[in-house]
């Protein structure tokens, strides 16, 4: 077997030495099952970070839904294929009654992407909101609304980012910081207005990760909602990093956060590792937009995707997964806000359910790089 030194030269190689790697020295996995990693060494690592195979590394059900739908039929969806549609009707089963209609797609990107473009052309807007650090995916449109990553796109003239406050590192009154965001969203929106872009959408991870999930004020979702709306705009919960029970008490993200969206994407855990995602939303909006474009996509919504989602669906509610990131989540949250409390360097606990974090700060100021 290769050694590590090799294999990051070979890796230097071909695809290069700007694809980040995680750790200053690098792991190199050859299996895993469960939440256990297995490294070339033979060592275990137990897998605390990884968001996309949600039931499992290699879960067994996942494993043989792929294996046998790829061994009787996989075809693009101008097809009939009833698997197909028994996994549309149960994804859409866990959304509010008007979230009832799903496009298929292959990736985060490609899903938000697409409600990006819905929302521009149901609005005539081109002006997007989105958080000041935020990460959405990896497309041209997506790449000039990243404010979370070096990116050599510059953040588009469309483009407004918004602060997302943090009650946590802010000592005021609540209602004081609420009402100072949501003016910043005013002033953002005027903004757009007066440049000729309007308002199309604005996009969040209803539970803020890449921001580092910080704790907002009561209404700050709902009050952007409302200004966007007012304006003109659709309301893009991205559920890719908070979405599919990690919250433990809800199924979607934005569903803990109290927000109603216009449309949700998703993608990663959906599949376990399968490439797949989705855009969700209601009858009127499919409509609107579907009625005057053909919308294809020939890999979206195959049916071995169709199998390994519904797996994936199932495995969640016959082991109750959710539920269980609910109990461990709560035990979690208790050792972490611990930890806290005994270590000046970690400001506070973060999170909610099995999404949770530390926040690290050194006289106040974040210290990330105590993280690694």
């Amino acid at each position: 077997m290769s050694s590590t030194a090799d294999l990051l030269a070979r890796r230097a190689r071909t695809i290069g030495p700007y694809s980040p790697l995680f750790y200053r020295e690098p792991l190199h996995f050859v299996s895993a099952r469960g939440v256990w990693f297995t490294e070339a060494s033979g060592e275990r690592y137990l897998d605390g970070y990884n968001n996309v195979p949600h039931v499992g590394h290699a879960n067994e059900r996942v494993v043989r839904a792929l294996a046998d739908q790829a061994a009787t039929l996989n075809v693009h969806t101008r097809y009939l294929n009833e698997r197909v549609i028994d996994y549309s009707e149960r994804l859409l089963a866990t959304f509010a009654d008007d979230l009832d209609r799903v496009f298929f797609g292959n990736s985060g990107s490609e899903a938000n992407e697409l409600a990006l473009r819905i929302s521009r052309q149901l609005s005539g807007a081109t002006g997007v909101l989105v958080s000041d650090y935020s990460y959405h995916g990896t497309t041209i449109a997506l790449a000039e609304m990243t404010t979370g990553l070096e990116t050599r796109e510059p953040l588009g003239a469309h483009v407004r980012a918004i602060r997302i406050p943090d009650l946590d590192r802010d000592a005021r009154a609540e209602a004081v910081v609420l009402a100072e965001a949501l003016a910043q969203v005013d002033a953002a929106i005027s903004s757009l207005q007066e440049a000729g872009f309007g308002v199309a959408a604005c996009l969040f991870d209803p539970l803020f990760s890449t921001e580092g999930m910080p704790r907002v004020p009561r209404g700050l979702l709902t009050g952007i909602a409302d200004r966007v709306r007012a304006a003109g705009g659709f309301v893009i919960a991205d559920e890719v990093q908070s979405g599919f029970g990690r919250t433990g008490s809800h199924m979607w993200g934005h569903e803990y956060a109290g927000l109603a969206p216009d449309l949700v994407t998703m993608g990663k855990p959906m599949g376990n590792g399968h490439p797949m995602s989705a855009v969700v939303t209601s009858e009127g909006v499919l409509d609107a937009f579907g009625s005057r474009n053909e919308f294809f996509n020939t890999f979206a919504g195959n049916p071995v995707s169709a199998a390994v989602g519904e797996a994936v669906l199932l495995e969640m509610e016959d082991r109750g997964l959710r539920e269980q990131a609910r109990d461990l989540g709560l035990q979690a949250r208790a050792r972490l806000a611990a930890l806290a409390e005994r270590h000046e360097f970690v400001r506070a606990a973060k999170g909610v359910g099995m999404f949770l974090g530390l926040d690290f700060a050194v006289d106040g100021t974040p210290a990330p790089e105590l993280a690694v």
